[in-house]
């Protein structure tokens, strides 16, 4: 009797034994389960299009677009020049500001290339407008500031994203892109001619579109010449790449200086600095350096009074 229940036991043995087997196994098939719908979440989370966080705008006026992280980096201080040493432009400085003026109160302005002669304060300007037209609102008490953020050539086609940040904001923004042009099978100022004008939901209110460049049709002319020469109709290829500088409705131009003018910006920052030089000599200096510079402008006397100050140990402080 005894052997006939040993042999019920021993019997009963194996079976255990499987199904703790079996049920280990299913434990470890819905560990990995797991772990698969863990990986497949992580996937699918990096896919998703990046989260875009709203810029604290009360903290800073200034802001750098970022369209990796979707973002507005604000800038702390301002690399800018004041307005009164920008000195040889004058017509556009005032019809730029006027513009800008306008914009700020709410009424109807226009997007702006600011094209010409290399070092002459285009992007000077732009930058002195936004910082005189703020004080300006600042003084009056009342009105909005104006925020400036700037946007890198390389990242015009990420301009639908930054727009649809900033088109519900109460506030409203210069979108600021210096030494814009376009290359050889470049297609990225597609997205720029929509924002202009054109496309469907088209340039916000509380925008406006500031661009600097050496070309006043954005692109080379060798660039528009093979155009010509490929297309089924030169005419209307060309026509399709110059309508972009038609879209900005001020069109300032910007020209090489003439000597006085060139002087008078030197001597402007030499008073502005307080550097002890003067006379024939501060003259004479000047245009030695801007001859072996090969060019007048006022980034040739900024650099001149730069060197100038660093000789005779002034610090160059507002």
């Amino acid at each position: 009797m005894a052997k006939s229940k040993s042999k019920s036991k021993s019997k009963l043995k194996p079976k255990a034994k499987s199904e703790s087997q079996a049920k280990s196994k299913a434990q470890a098939a819905a560990a990995n389960g797991g772990d698969v719908l863990a990986r497949i979440a992580e996937a699918l989370e990096r896919l998703a299009p990046q989260r875009t966080s709203m810029p604290d705008f009360i903290g800073a006026d200034a802001f750098v677009w970022q369209p990796d992280g979707r973002r507005l980096a604000p800038v702390k201080r301002v690399n800018r020049v004041e307005m009164s040493l920008l000195k040889g432009i004058d017509r556009v400085r005032d019809v730029l500001v006027e513009n800008t003026e306008r914009f700020a109160k709410g009424l109807p302005a226009n997007n702006a290339l600011l094209w010409g002669a290399r070092g002459m304060g285009k992007s000077s300007l732009v930058k002195a407008s936004h910082a005189g037209v703020n004080a300006m609102i600042a003084r009056q008490g009342k009105g909005t500031p104006l925020k400036l953020i700037e946007i890198h050539r390389e990242d015009i086609e990420s301009l639908p994203d930054l727009m649809a940040l900033i088109r519900g904001s109460h506030y409203r923004f210069i979108v600021f892109c210096d030494d814009l042009s376009f290359d050889a099978e470049d297609t990225t100022y597609k997205s720029l001619k929509a924002l202009l004008e054109g496309g469907i939901e088209g340039r916000p209110d509380n925008v406006i579109f500031y661009a600097t460049s050496n070309r006043r049709h954005l692109m080379a002319r060798d660039m528009m010449e093979n155009e010509r020469s490929t297309a089924i109709n030169p005419g209307e290829a060309v026509e399709e790449k110059v309508s972009l500088s038609d879209r900005f409705g001020l069109w300032l131009g910007f020209h090489r200086c003439s000597q006085d003018e060139y002087l008078a910006m030197v001597e402007s920052y030499v008073a502005h600095f307080h550097i002890p030089a003067q006379g024939e000599a501060l003259q004479h200096d000047a245009l030695e350096w801007s001859t072996t510079r090969g060019s007048r402008s006022g980034r040739v006397a900024w650099q001149f009074v730069q060197d100038l100050a660093g000789r005779l140990g002034v610090e160059l402080k507002e």
